[in-house]
């Protein structure tokens, strides 16, 4: 499972932020946990998919806000009982 966070400019509210995970759902139907901070000034969600950033950047610079970068980490889920 892989973390995706991008960097993004230009969300101002609740609508922008809708906007910008709306856009990550559609260029990753297979996202989970999508969510998108203005105040962060970011965007994040886990797939178990490799992603291309290419195609992310071009998604959200479609919506009219600014990709400024993003990461790729993998991800591992920590829980009560993940652990021993």
């Amino acid at each position: 499972m892989n973390k995706v966070v991008m960097k993004i400019d230009g969300m101002m509210c609740g609508m922008c932020e809708a906007h910008v995970s709306d856009a990550l759902r559609k260029a990753v139907p297979s996202a989970k946990k999508v969510t998108a901070s203005r105040s962060k000034k970011e965007a994040s969600f886990l797939t178990e998919e490799n992603v291309d950033a290419a195609a992310l950047k071009a998604a959200i610079d479609a919506t009219g806000y600014d990709c400024l970068g993003i990461e790729i980490v993998p991800y591992e889920k920590k829980g009560l009982f993940g652990r021993r």
